[in-house]
């Protein structure tokens, strides 16, 4: 029969926990007090730090008139469709904040580098980082939040972020009325060019009387818009494929209106009488003129609606609370950092007292003792401090 195993031999009893920390309850309440102590101690030695905050709402996009003015423009609608609608703009105007742009901005202003005392620009970008969180809310709202030992400066540097992503958009065409007013001109400086190199060719062929009863200005007139509009499609399609497949209903709706205006064109170009041959070259110099001039009163149209647009958007960037100098330091918590400090010397000497009464728990059987013995010794070897057997 085997003999049974005695579990109160395999167990470590309660009350033998509780005789450990009797035993060094002394350490274990002055030693994490002292500690505690000590870092509160060391706590009101460190200079406090102050934080400023600054928060604004990013602009807000005028999609209603946008949507009208897309309406209104007919076949050239899909010409900006691809610079349109951003996606998260607090997001957006997050990462402008980061940009080297308004970091390197902030760093040459406020002179970074001798300030954080680092010797290259890309160490004070890291250190303004960290003394710089920016965050977007759920209410729409950009924070931003500076620290520095001088709440007067913590808060400067707040109201200069704010101050140069206004320079930064200034530069960029971020809201949907400035794209598309950056959009159209371009569009229409390229369009003027074309059309004073038209009006020039014009004059140089000479007006002909005979020309004008057998090609009346209406009709050619017609026909140059006609083509115009064509080349609005076209373009439009171009734009379309950019964020549509070519089986969306509107992809295919813009094909068909595009194929109509191709027929129209052709049976207009068929009915037109055939001209002499002094004839033809003033007509084709005069259609490329109405042609050329229709597209810039389109795009010059679009250009000032879009202008207008941007200006009812007001201001670029709308503050909300502008950074005032802190009156009270954001850190060191020094009642946080003596009580955990307390905490975890508490702890770590709490895992000393066990550890040290289960070695010495170990050394009191024979077993244990000679194990430990040979382990001593083979690390002095090891060390070179023991002896050298023949």
């Amino acid at each position: 029969m085997t003999e049974p195993v005695d579990i109160d031999d395999d167990e470590i009893s309660l009350l033998d926990l509780l005789q450990v920390v009797v035993d060094n309850l002394r350490l274990l309440v002055l030693g994490p007090l002292v500690a505690g102590l000590a870092a509160l101690g060391i706590a009101f030695i460190i200079p406090p730090t102050f934080t400023a905050t600054t928060k604004f709402m990013p602009p807000q996009q005028q999609q209603s008139a946008a949507a009208s003015m897309l309406a209104s423009l007919g076949a050239l609608g899909g010409l900006a469709g691809a610079a349109t609608g951003l996606k998260n703009p607090a997001e957006q105007y997050v990462a402008f904040l980061k940009s080297r742009s308004v970091q390197d901005a902030l760093i040459d202003r406020f002179k970074l580098t001798e300030r954080y005392d680092e010797k290259f620009k890309q160490d004070a970008r890291l250190e303004l980082e960290k003394n710089a969180q920016i965050t977007s809310g759920k209410d729409g709202l950009i924070s931003i939040n500076a620290s520095d030992k001088d709440p007067a400066f913590a808060a400067q540097l707040a109201n200069a972020y704010v101050e140069e992503l206004g320079h930064l958009l200034s530069r960029l065409a971020v809201t949907e009325a400035q794209q598309r007013r950056l959009f159209f001109e371009k569009q229409l400086g390229n369009t003027k060019d074309k059309l004073v190199k038209a009006e020039q060719a014009l004059k140089a062929s000479g007006v002909n009387s005979n020309v004008l009863k057998t090609n009346p200005t209406a009709a050619v007139e017609a026909l140059a818009k006609l083509k115009a509009s064509i080349t609005a499609q076209e373009i439009k399609l171009a734009s379309m494929r950019g964020y549509l497949t070519e089986s969306s209903p509107d992809f295919k709706q813009a094909q068909t209106e595009l194929a109509g205006m191709r027929t129209q064109m052709a049976r207009a170009e068929n009915a037109e009488p055939a001209a002499q041959a002094g004839e033809s070259d003033y007509v084709t110099k005069f259609r490329e003129f109405k042609y050329q001039e229709t597209l810039f009163e389109l795009f010059a149209k679009q250009y000032e609606m879009a202008r207008i647009d941007e200006s009812r958007e007001g201001a670029v960037i709308q503050v909300v609370d502008t950074a005032v100098p802190p009156e009270l330091k954001a850190k060191p918590k020094k009642a946080m950092i003596a009580m955990l400090t307390t905490l975890a010397v508490g702890f770590a000497l709490l895992l000393f007292v066990f550890v040290r009464q289960a070695l010495r728990n170990a050394i009191s059987t024979s077993d244990t003792a000679d194990k430990i013995s040979r382990l001593q010794s083979a690390w002095q070897r090891a060390l070179g401090r023991g002896k050298i057997q023949s």
